[in-house]
């Protein structure tokens, strides 16, 4: 292992174009020389939510300009300057993966490069390195991952790096996308999740009773499409009542849906954080900037003596800083990278 190395992140598995670079020391002190994001998330909210195949051809128009300009803010010379490449392989939406991995792959084969695939999922664990003060991972390990966003949501038993396995997902919807339906519901427009949240700071989060799906199930699994239809019947019988769903009516509604989704994942954390006598959680994805559900599982962490952790806000939606770092973390406990020959099947037999 060298004593550092710029590393290339590529990230395209929804609807953000990010491209990044970071220098790692041997020492695993990470510096972020740049973070460039395109976001889509304007060009999809008419639609209600990402189309595939539009994303894939904004990443393919975006993609050589954003890699440019990470390059220079970076201050990286030229892609000469990188020694490892580290891409999305999924899981997310094929089309726009495949943008990223070719891309990524040609500049492997052009400056023979090692590349790297990385799950987008580890990612998002990693995205809680990205820190100015270093990790002590003494007092990290074994932690319990709580992976929320729009296509996942997601409990992983992690006892050292590179070695972490599943212990709880949703059985239907991602929390994510339940924000993002009621959000629909609610006729308040796409995403979901910060309008959500904006509501609901100005709601009563006890003003309707709804329901906390597999709260008490003895696994540590999710279901959140019953959430979402409570809310659906919910409207329904308002309407029927001559009720008039105004800004008031809302704002109650989208505190007591974000009440009842964040204690669900809450309370089945710090259940599995016990069963598994973890030292910490960590909390990733898109969802995690949702203040509620940082403050609540910040207090259930203090009350239960689990160090907490979650990323930085710019940190929480999809970039590929997350990529790199864990790209690089994967590379230095395995001390091993594909050439873009071999990566050319890994890659795609992964998404």
């Amino acid at each position: 292992m060298v004593n550092t190395m710029n590393i290339l992140g590529i990230e395209t598995s929804c609807d953000e174009t990010a491209v990044s670079v970071i220098d790692a020391s041997a020492k695993n002190e990470i510096t972020v020389l740049s973070n460039v994001v395109s976001s889509q998330v304007k060009l999809h909210a008419r639609f209600g939510g990402v189309v595939p195949n539009l994303a894939a051809r904004e990443h393919a128009k975006n993609i050589g300009k954003v890699f440019e300009l990470a390059l220079k803010e970076s201050k990286t010379k030229s892609v000469k300057d990188i020694d490892l490449i580290a891409v999305t392989r999924g899981p997310g939406l094929g089309p726009a993966l495949l943008i990223g991995l070719t891309f990524a792959k040609a500049l492997a084969w052009q400056n023979n490069l090692p590349i790297i695939g990385v799950n987008h999922l580890l990612g998002h664990v990693y995205s809680n390195w990205l820190k100015e003060a270093r990790l002590d991972e003494k007092k990290l390990f074994p932690t319990i991952n709580l992976i929320v966003s729009g296509g996942h949501t997601e409990l992983s038993l992690m006892s050292k790096h590179n070695k972490q396995k599943i212990i709880g997902e949703t059985l239907d919807d991602a929390i994510g996308e339940a924000f993002d339906k009621v959000a629909r519901l609610l006729d308040l427009g796409y995403p979901g999740g910060p309008i959500i949240s904006k509501y609901a700071s100005q709601g009563d989060p006890n003003k309707y009773p709804l329901p906390r799906p597999m709260i008490h199930s003895k696994d540590f699994n999710f279901s959140y499409s019953g959430l979402k239809t409570a809310v659906l019947y919910l409207l329904r019988d308002l309407k029927e009542k001559m009720v008039e769903i105004n800004e008031n009516v809302r704002a109650d509604i989208a505190a007591s849906f974000q009440e009842a989704a964040t204690d669900v994942v809450i309370q089945k954390t710090i259940k599995a954080a016990r069963k598994y006598k973890v030292k910490s959680i960590m909390l990733s994805g898109g969802v995690s900037a949702n203040n509620s559900l940082r403050e609540k599982l910040l207090s259930a962490c203090k009350n239960s003596d689990f160090a907490f952790y979650c990323p930085e806000m710019k940190y929480t939606t999809d970039n590929a800083t997350m990529i790199a770092i864990a790209g690089y973390y994967e590379f230095k406990h395995k001390k091993t990278a594909n050439k873009w020959r071999n990566i050319l099947m890994d890659a795609n037999l992964s998404i």
